[in-house]
Protein backbone atom coordinates (compact mmCIF):
# COMPACT_ATOMS: atom_id res chain seq x y z
CA UNK A 1 0.00 0.00 0.00
CA UNK A 2 1.23 3.27 -0.69
CA UNK A 3 2.17 5.65 1.91
CA UNK A 4 0.31 8.94 1.68
CA UNK A 5 2.59 10.93 4.28
CA UNK A 6 3.22 14.35 2.68
CA UNK A 7 6.67 14.92 1.77
CA UNK A 8 8.59 18.18 0.08
CA UNK A 9 8.99 17.99 -3.58
CA UNK A 10 11.40 19.97 -5.78
CA UNK A 11 11.04 20.02 -9.33
CA UNK A 12 14.19 21.53 -11.11
CA UNK A 13 13.72 23.76 -14.36
CA UNK A 14 16.52 26.30 -15.83
CA UNK A 15 16.74 29.63 -13.53
CA UNK A 16 14.48 32.67 -15.06
CA UNK A 17 11.31 30.24 -15.95
CA UNK A 18 10.44 29.24 -12.68
CA UNK A 19 7.36 31.29 -13.11
CA UNK A 20 6.30 29.55 -15.94
CA UNK A 21 6.76 26.17 -14.46
CA UNK A 22 4.77 27.37 -11.35
CA UNK A 23 2.26 28.01 -13.15
CA UNK A 24 1.76 24.47 -15.03
CA UNK A 25 2.26 22.79 -11.93
CA UNK A 26 -0.94 24.80 -10.20
CA UNK A 27 -2.80 23.69 -12.87
CA UNK A 28 -1.98 20.40 -12.22
CA UNK A 29 -3.84 20.83 -8.59
CA UNK A 30 -0.90 21.77 -6.71
CA UNK A 31 -2.45 25.28 -6.18
CA UNK A 32 0.29 26.37 -3.18
CA UNK A 33 3.24 25.24 -5.21
CA UNK A 34 6.00 28.06 -5.15
CA UNK A 35 8.56 29.12 -7.14
CA UNK A 36 12.14 29.01 -5.58
CA UNK A 37 15.27 29.77 -7.19
CA UNK A 38 15.88 26.83 -9.97
CA UNK A 39 12.67 25.44 -9.36
CA UNK A 40 9.12 24.68 -7.61
CA UNK A 41 8.11 23.42 -4.75
CA UNK A 42 4.99 21.56 -2.99
CA UNK A 43 4.08 18.90 -1.11
CA UNK A 44 3.09 15.98 -1.86
CA UNK A 45 3.12 11.57 -1.84
CA UNK A 46 4.53 9.19 -3.70
CA UNK A 47 1.58 9.28 -6.13
CA UNK A 48 2.13 12.91 -6.90
CA UNK A 49 5.82 12.48 -7.59
CA UNK A 50 5.14 9.77 -10.29
CA UNK A 51 2.05 11.97 -11.77
CA UNK A 52 4.48 15.11 -11.91
CA UNK A 53 7.33 13.21 -13.69
CA UNK A 54 5.03 11.85 -15.84
CA UNK A 55 3.06 14.77 -17.02
CA UNK A 56 4.79 18.08 -16.50
CA UNK A 57 6.22 19.51 -19.26
CA UNK A 58 8.75 22.08 -18.03
CA UNK A 59 10.55 20.14 -15.20
CA UNK A 60 14.15 19.12 -15.85
CA UNK A 61 14.37 16.40 -12.90
CA UNK A 62 11.82 15.77 -9.52
CA UNK A 63 13.66 15.68 -6.42
CA UNK A 64 12.01 14.02 -3.25
CA UNK A 65 13.35 15.03 0.01
CA UNK A 66 12.93 11.80 2.62
CA UNK A 67 14.78 13.09 5.74
CA UNK A 68 17.09 15.80 7.43
CA UNK A 69 19.34 15.49 10.83
CA UNK A 70 21.71 17.57 11.89
CA UNK A 71 25.35 16.82 12.04
CA UNK A 72 28.54 18.53 13.85
CA UNK A 73 31.30 15.61 12.50
CA UNK A 74 32.05 12.51 10.86
CA UNK A 75 31.20 10.31 13.93
CA UNK A 76 27.60 11.57 14.02
CA UNK A 77 26.62 11.43 10.70
CA UNK A 78 28.21 8.03 10.42
CA UNK A 79 25.59 7.08 13.47
CA UNK A 80 22.50 9.31 11.87
CA UNK A 81 23.34 7.71 8.66
CA UNK A 82 23.04 4.21 10.31
CA UNK A 83 19.79 4.75 12.06
CA UNK A 84 18.00 6.20 9.02
CA UNK A 85 15.05 4.68 7.23
CA UNK A 86 17.01 3.50 4.09
CA UNK A 87 14.44 0.10 3.55
CA UNK A 88 11.58 2.66 3.79
CA UNK A 89 12.58 3.99 0.58
CA UNK A 90 15.98 1.96 -1.38
CA UNK A 91 15.37 -1.98 -2.03
CA UNK A 92 18.50 -3.86 -1.18
CA UNK A 93 18.46 -5.50 -4.55
CA UNK A 94 19.40 -2.58 -6.13
CA UNK A 95 22.00 -0.53 -6.72
CA UNK A 96 22.52 3.24 -5.28
CA UNK A 97 24.72 6.40 -5.88
CA UNK A 98 25.38 8.94 -3.37
CA UNK A 99 26.35 12.75 -4.13
CA UNK A 100 27.33 15.13 -1.51
CA UNK A 101 27.60 18.65 -1.73
CA UNK A 102 28.77 20.56 1.64
CA UNK A 103 28.42 24.51 1.94
CA UNK A 104 28.96 26.52 5.79
CA UNK A 105 29.18 22.95 7.48
CA UNK A 106 31.91 21.63 9.98
CA UNK A 107 31.93 18.64 8.10
CA UNK A 108 33.55 20.12 5.08
CA UNK A 109 34.94 17.23 3.27
CA UNK A 110 32.40 15.93 1.04
CA UNK A 111 34.28 12.62 -0.04
CA UNK A 112 34.43 11.54 3.53
CA UNK A 113 30.87 12.57 4.15
CA UNK A 114 29.86 10.11 1.22
CA UNK A 115 32.10 7.27 2.28
CA UNK A 116 30.26 7.68 5.55
CA UNK A 117 26.42 7.31 4.13
CA UNK A 118 27.62 4.36 1.92
CA UNK A 119 28.87 2.53 3.99
CA UNK A 120 25.86 2.57 6.39
CA UNK A 121 23.57 1.68 2.80
CA UNK A 122 25.47 -1.02 2.49
CA UNK A 123 25.50 -2.08 6.28
CA UNK A 124 22.66 -1.56 7.41
CA UNK A 125 20.74 -1.81 4.24
CA UNK A 126 22.20 -4.32 1.73
CA UNK A 127 21.86 -2.29 -1.13
CA UNK A 128 25.40 -1.92 -3.59
CA UNK A 129 26.53 1.19 -4.27
CA UNK A 130 27.56 2.02 -8.12
CA UNK A 131 28.23 4.95 -9.50
CA UNK A 132 26.66 4.58 -12.40
CA UNK A 133 23.22 3.65 -10.19
CA UNK A 134 19.83 4.53 -11.88
CA UNK A 135 19.24 5.65 -8.40
CA UNK A 136 20.48 8.82 -6.96
CA UNK A 137 20.56 10.13 -3.42
CA UNK A 138 21.53 13.68 -3.41
CA UNK A 139 22.92 15.05 0.20
CA UNK A 140 22.87 18.65 0.72
CA UNK A 141 24.86 18.98 3.76
CA UNK A 142 24.52 23.19 4.67
CA UNK A 143 24.98 24.72 8.19
CA UNK A 144 25.14 21.53 9.75
CA UNK A 145 21.92 20.41 8.38
CA UNK A 146 21.92 17.23 6.78
CA UNK A 147 19.16 16.86 3.87
CA UNK A 148 18.78 13.48 2.28
CA UNK A 149 16.40 13.46 -1.15
CA UNK A 150 16.00 11.10 -4.15
CA UNK A 151 16.16 11.66 -7.62
CA UNK A 152 12.66 9.95 -8.64
CA UNK A 153 13.38 10.57 -12.35
CA UNK A 154 16.44 9.52 -13.31
CA UNK A 155 17.49 10.35 -16.73
CA UNK A 156 16.53 14.31 -17.26
CA UNK A 157 13.08 14.55 -18.28
CA UNK A 158 13.86 16.36 -21.67
CA UNK A 159 14.40 12.63 -22.43
CA UNK A 160 11.02 12.10 -23.54
CA UNK A 161 11.65 8.48 -25.02
CA UNK A 162 10.58 9.31 -28.72
CA UNK A 163 13.53 11.57 -30.04
CA UNK A 164 16.51 9.78 -31.60
CA UNK A 165 17.31 12.05 -34.33
CA UNK A 166 18.65 15.57 -33.32
CA UNK A 167 21.00 18.07 -35.15
CA UNK A 168 23.22 20.73 -34.09
CA UNK A 169 22.64 22.24 -30.84
CA UNK A 170 19.37 20.75 -30.55
CA UNK A 171 16.43 22.43 -28.19
CA UNK A 172 16.02 20.32 -25.32
CA UNK A 173 12.41 19.34 -24.96
CA UNK A 174 11.33 20.86 -21.34
CA UNK A 175 12.79 24.16 -22.38
CA UNK A 176 11.02 24.11 -25.42
CA UNK A 177 7.76 23.73 -23.71
CA UNK A 178 8.41 26.14 -21.52
CA UNK A 179 9.11 28.71 -23.90
CA UNK A 180 6.12 27.95 -25.60
CA UNK A 181 3.86 28.32 -22.53
CA UNK A 182 5.98 31.70 -22.13
CA UNK A 183 4.65 32.48 -25.27
CA UNK A 184 1.03 32.03 -24.16
CA UNK A 185 0.58 28.52 -26.02
CA UNK A 186 -2.27 26.98 -24.70
CA UNK A 187 -2.86 23.82 -27.38
CA UNK A 188 -5.42 25.97 -29.11
CA UNK A 189 -3.60 27.65 -31.37
CA UNK A 190 -1.27 26.49 -34.73
CA UNK A 191 2.16 26.75 -34.23
CA UNK A 192 4.85 27.13 -37.11
CA UNK A 193 8.69 27.14 -36.44
CA UNK A 194 10.68 27.70 -39.75
CA UNK A 195 14.14 26.54 -38.71
CA UNK A 196 12.52 23.09 -36.87
CA UNK A 197 15.93 21.36 -37.01
CA UNK A 198 14.49 17.85 -35.30
CA UNK A 199 11.36 19.33 -35.06
CA UNK A 200 11.03 19.61 -30.65
CA UNK A 201 8.53 22.96 -30.99
CA UNK A 202 6.47 21.67 -33.25
CA UNK A 203 6.20 18.30 -31.86
CA UNK A 204 5.78 19.60 -28.11
CA UNK A 205 2.95 21.78 -29.38
CA UNK A 206 0.84 18.82 -30.61
CA UNK A 207 1.25 16.96 -27.71
CA UNK A 208 -0.10 19.41 -25.56
CA UNK A 209 -3.01 20.41 -27.80
CA UNK A 210 -3.67 16.61 -27.62
CA UNK A 211 -2.68 16.40 -24.06
CA UNK A 212 -0.36 13.39 -24.09
CA UNK A 213 1.68 12.48 -21.34
CA UNK A 214 5.09 13.98 -21.08
CA UNK A 215 6.70 10.86 -20.45
CA UNK A 216 4.48 8.16 -21.80
CA UNK A 217 7.51 6.70 -23.92
CA UNK A 218 9.97 6.12 -20.91
CA UNK A 219 10.70 4.75 -17.69
CA UNK A 220 11.64 6.78 -14.33
CA UNK A 221 14.23 5.75 -11.27
CA UNK A 222 11.26 5.44 -8.83
CA UNK A 223 10.28 2.56 -10.43
CA UNK A 224 13.10 0.70 -8.81
CA UNK A 225 12.34 2.77 -5.28
CA UNK A 226 10.90 0.37 -2.34
CA UNK A 227 7.62 2.99 -2.32
CA UNK A 228 6.44 1.81 -6.31
CA UNK A 229 3.19 0.76 -6.54
CA UNK A 230 3.13 -0.50 -10.06
CA UNK A 231 -0.69 -0.65 -10.17
CA UNK A 232 -1.31 2.38 -9.20
CA UNK A 233 0.77 3.95 -11.31
CA UNK A 234 -0.75 1.75 -14.16
CA UNK A 235 -3.83 3.33 -13.33
CA UNK A 236 -2.33 7.37 -13.78
CA UNK A 237 -0.74 6.57 -17.45
CA UNK A 238 -3.35 7.11 -19.70
CA UNK A 239 -4.09 8.01 -23.81
CA UNK A 240 -4.08 11.16 -25.66
CA UNK A 241 -7.52 12.81 -23.52
CA UNK A 242 -8.17 16.10 -26.38
CA UNK A 243 -9.05 16.29 -29.88
CA UNK A 244 -7.61 18.73 -31.95
CA UNK A 245 -8.32 19.71 -35.41
CA UNK A 246 -5.27 22.19 -35.61
CA UNK A 247 -2.23 21.18 -37.63
CA UNK A 248 1.58 22.32 -36.28
CA UNK A 249 4.39 22.91 -38.86
CA UNK A 250 7.63 22.75 -39.47
CA UNK A 251 10.48 23.81 -42.06
CA UNK A 252 14.15 23.91 -42.46
CA UNK A 253 16.55 24.20 -45.46
CA UNK A 254 17.80 21.47 -44.54
CA UNK A 255 16.72 18.24 -45.85
CA UNK A 256 17.73 15.91 -43.30
CA UNK A 257 16.68 18.08 -40.64
CA UNK A 258 13.27 17.91 -42.35
CA UNK A 259 13.06 13.92 -42.48
CA UNK A 260 14.64 14.02 -38.78
CA UNK A 261 11.78 15.59 -37.86
CA UNK A 262 9.25 13.71 -39.47
CA UNK A 263 10.56 10.70 -37.57
CA UNK A 264 10.76 11.67 -34.30
CA UNK A 265 7.36 12.99 -34.87
CA UNK A 266 6.26 9.47 -35.96
CA UNK A 267 7.76 8.22 -32.92
CA UNK A 268 5.82 10.60 -30.60
CA UNK A 269 2.50 9.04 -32.65
CA UNK A 270 1.78 13.11 -33.90
CA UNK A 271 2.34 12.35 -37.71
CA UNK A 272 -1.28 13.00 -38.31
CA UNK A 273 -0.92 16.59 -36.23
CA UNK A 274 2.36 17.63 -37.85
CA UNK A 275 3.48 18.65 -41.24
CA UNK A 276 7.23 18.96 -41.82
CA UNK A 277 8.87 20.38 -45.25
CA UNK A 278 11.67 21.69 -46.78
CA UNK A 279 11.95 25.94 -47.43
CA UNK A 280 14.70 28.79 -46.83
CA UNK A 281 13.37 31.93 -44.71
CA UNK A 282 12.82 33.47 -47.94
CA UNK A 283 10.32 31.40 -49.36
CA UNK A 284 8.35 30.15 -46.34
CA UNK A 285 4.81 31.12 -46.38
CA UNK A 286 1.99 31.59 -43.89
CA UNK A 287 -0.16 27.60 -43.45
CA UNK A 288 -3.37 27.64 -44.04
CA UNK A 289 -6.26 28.12 -41.33
CA UNK A 290 -6.43 31.12 -38.37
CA UNK A 291 -3.29 32.88 -37.29
CA UNK A 292 -1.81 31.32 -34.17
CA UNK A 293 2.22 31.55 -32.87
CA UNK A 294 5.62 31.51 -34.93
CA UNK A 295 8.27 30.39 -32.96
CA UNK A 296 12.00 29.96 -34.00
CA UNK A 297 15.23 29.18 -32.38
CA UNK A 298 17.49 30.36 -35.40
CA UNK A 299 21.58 30.33 -35.03
CA UNK A 300 23.10 32.97 -32.49
CA UNK A 301 26.21 33.71 -34.07
CA UNK A 302 28.38 32.52 -30.51
CA UNK A 303 31.65 32.79 -32.39
CA UNK A 304 33.14 36.54 -33.29
CA UNK A 305 32.66 37.01 -36.61
CA UNK A 306 29.84 34.80 -37.12
CA UNK A 307 26.91 37.61 -35.59
CA UNK A 308 27.80 40.37 -38.75
CA UNK A 309 26.69 37.67 -41.37
CA UNK A 310 23.80 36.90 -39.12
CA UNK A 311 21.79 40.17 -39.44
CA UNK A 312 20.96 39.62 -43.07
CA UNK A 313 19.16 36.13 -41.79
CA UNK A 314 17.46 37.73 -38.68
CA UNK A 315 16.13 40.60 -40.97
CA UNK A 316 15.08 38.25 -43.53
CA UNK A 317 13.07 36.36 -41.33
CA UNK A 318 11.58 39.62 -39.94
CA UNK A 319 10.39 41.05 -43.31
CA UNK A 320 9.16 37.61 -44.49
CA UNK A 321 6.92 37.29 -40.97
CA UNK A 322 6.11 40.62 -41.77
CA UNK A 323 4.86 40.22 -45.25
CA UNK A 324 3.38 36.72 -44.75
CA UNK A 325 2.31 36.38 -41.20
CA UNK A 326 -0.76 39.12 -40.42
CA UNK A 327 -2.44 38.45 -36.88
CA UNK A 328 0.19 35.63 -35.78
CA UNK A 329 2.59 35.93 -32.42
CA UNK A 330 6.24 35.61 -32.88
CA UNK A 331 9.04 34.23 -30.37
CA UNK A 332 12.54 34.37 -31.33
CA UNK A 333 14.69 32.64 -29.01
CA UNK A 334 18.28 33.98 -29.18
CA UNK A 335 21.35 35.30 -27.31
CA UNK A 336 21.46 38.43 -28.61
CA UNK A 337 19.47 41.73 -28.49
CA UNK A 338 20.60 43.33 -31.66
CA UNK A 339 19.83 40.16 -33.56
CA UNK A 340 16.53 40.42 -32.17
CA UNK A 341 15.78 43.78 -33.06
CA UNK A 342 17.56 43.27 -36.55
CA UNK A 343 14.28 41.63 -37.45
CA UNK A 344 12.22 44.86 -37.52
CA UNK A 345 9.47 43.38 -35.70
CA UNK A 346 7.14 46.20 -34.07
CA UNK A 347 6.94 45.93 -30.35
CA UNK A 348 9.52 43.37 -29.52
CA UNK A 349 9.40 42.31 -25.54
CA UNK A 350 12.76 40.07 -24.08
CA UNK A 351 12.49 37.42 -21.04
CA UNK A 352 14.76 36.44 -18.24
CA UNK A 353 18.29 35.32 -19.96
CA UNK A 354 17.71 31.51 -19.42
CA UNK A 355 20.94 29.10 -19.64
CA UNK A 356 20.91 26.70 -22.94
CA UNK A 357 23.46 25.14 -24.06
CA UNK A 358 26.36 26.60 -22.43
CA UNK A 359 24.95 30.35 -23.46
CA UNK A 360 22.35 32.93 -21.79
CA UNK A 361 19.19 33.02 -24.29
CA UNK A 362 16.46 35.39 -24.18
CA UNK A 363 12.93 34.82 -26.03
CA UNK A 364 11.54 37.80 -28.01
CA UNK A 365 8.58 38.09 -28.98
CA UNK A 366 6.34 40.29 -31.10
CA UNK A 367 2.62 40.66 -32.08
CA UNK A 368 -0.37 39.88 -33.20
CA UNK A 369 1.84 41.14 -35.98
Amino acid sequence: MMSATKMPVFLACPPGLEPILRTEVRQMGWKKAKAVAGGVEFFGDWGDVWRVNLELRGATRVLVRIGTFTSLHLSQLDKSARKFRWADFLRPDVSVRVEVVSRRSKIYHEGAAKQRIERAIQEELGAPIDAEADITLKVRIEANQVTISIDSSGESLHKRGHKEAVGKAPMRETLAALFLKSCGYDGTQPVYDPMCGSGTFVIEAAEMALGLQAGRARSFAFEQLATFDAEYYADLKRDADKATALIFYGSDRNDGAVENAKANAERAGVTAQTQFYQSSISDMVRPEGPPGLVIVNPPYGARIGDKKQLFGLYSALGKRLKEEFSSWRVGIITTDSDLARATGLPDLTNGAPIPHGGLKVRLFQAGPL
